[in-house]
């Protein structure tokens, strides 16, 4: 007999006095859970997000569609940043008052290539106020995955509050399953057994959330 009718055998002897259950597990399992937690205006939904951001050690700003460019010269020339890479699609006015030489991230870029990079800047797919979590999908206006793994600096421009959601089962409703997807609550960061924390160690040692209110401005088309 081979390994899998061992183990099969096995699994039947084990269920043998299992008494069946007319009702399908589908149906025996209660999933009425809660979309969210609380009933909360739009303003305060936002608000959550950023406190639960900040609480995860994000570095948190607010500012409208208009003023986006100054503040984003603002901290990248605050940081020193004389490399900015930029997502194929990132809506160009972001970064028109921006001194920083823009990269713009290649297939055959290496890793090597982008830790060189001083920051990057992204817009996201979809924040979470609940977990204060930023959702990227990989769209043209995010980049890969590697473009916010490897830079040391990331900032993140969520456009509020039509990008902003209560909770994780109400993202996953606006997320495509298929695509890339990266969850990220704060700096990355770990902790070893002393419980001594390290932040940067496969991501960013800073990540700035841009919440920025007002209708995202259209790209002119030439």
């Amino acid at each position: 007999m081979s390994s899998r009718g061992v183990i099969l055998g096995r699994v039947r002897r084990a269920i043998a006095d299992v008494r069946q259950d007319d009702t399908p597990y589908g149906q025996a399992i209660d999933r009425s859970y809660l979309r969210e937690h609380g009933a909360r205006s739009v303003a305060e939904t936002v608000d959550l997000l950023a406190e639960n951001l900040a609480d995860y050690r994000a570095v948190v700003h607010r500012t409208t569609d208009d003023e986006l460019s100054e503040l984003l010269m603002r901290l990248l020339a605050e940081r020193g940043t004389r490399t900015v890479l930029v997502p194929p699609e990132l809506p160009s006015h972001w970064l028109k008052a921006v001194d920083a030489t823009r990269v713009h991230d290649r297939a055959q870029s290496t890793p090597a290539e982008l830790d060189r990079v001083d920051s990057v800047v992204t817009a996201c797919a979809v924040a979470i106020a609940e977990t204060g979590t930023i959702v990227l999908d990989g769209g043209p206006d995010q980049g890969r995955r590697r473009v916010t793994l490897v830079p040391d600096h990331h900032i993140c421009v969520v456009h509020v509050p039509d990008q902003v959601v209560s909770s994780v089962p109400q993202a996953l409703e606006r997320l495509d399953p298929t695509r890339p997807l990266t969850w990220i609550s704060g700096p990355s960061a770990t902790s070893d057994i002393e419980l001594d924390r390290v932040e940067g160690v496969h991501g960013p040692r800073t990540l700035e959330v841009v919440l920025v209110s007002g209708q995202p401005r259209a790209e002119a088309t030439s």
